[in-house]
């Protein structure tokens, strides 16, 4: 099975990722990298809003959930630049920033819903590096954010 329909075993056909709301792109690419600008979930994940600060109003059960969004929104924008997950060659670096209380000290496992996604959908080229930083405030009150570079597979062609 490919990266593709793995990825859409888990959302609903023909989404897109969210097109900017500012002056940027969800991604650049610079020869074989694509560096992938902050992605959050798009809406509510359950019962739960996308907003709120984990250890206030969210559970880490509740993060887990936004941070696995994040990441197909993350995918969904790699689908889109690529035109098929199968392009990537491997997921490099994954930063997250959880919107947490002062108290809160479960940011990586929080993370651990979006790198555990990254793999179920990309294999062994979605295990990546990872820093994780808690935040006083994210925009929109999103409780996750997920930003990445990603290395291109190589097409036999050369390019």
């Amino acid at each position: 099975m490919s990266a593709d329909e793995r990825l859409n075993r888990l959302i609903e056909p023909r989404r897109t990722s969210n097109e900017p709301r500012a002056n940027y792109r969800n991604a650049t690419r610079w020869g074989d990298l694509i560096f992938v600008s902050g992605k959050s979930t798009s809406g509510a994940v359950g019962d739960k809003p996308p907003k709120g600060r984990l250890g206030e109003t969210l559970t880490v059960a509740d993060g887990i959930a936004f941070a696995r969004e994040a990441a197909i929104e993350l995918l969904l924008v790699l689908r889109d630049e690529l035109g098929s997950l199968d392009h990537v060659g491997q997921v490099l670096d994954v930063q997250g920033f959880v919107n947490a209380d002062a108290a809160f000290e479960d940011h990586a496992k929080v993370l651990d819903g979006a790198s555990d996604l990254l793999v179920e959908v990309l294999g062994e080229a979605g295990v990546h590096a990872r820093s994780v930083f808690g935040a006083v405030s994210l925009r929109g009150g999103q409780p996750v954010i997920l930003r990445a570079i990603v290395g291109v597979r190589a097409s036999r062609n050369g390019q």
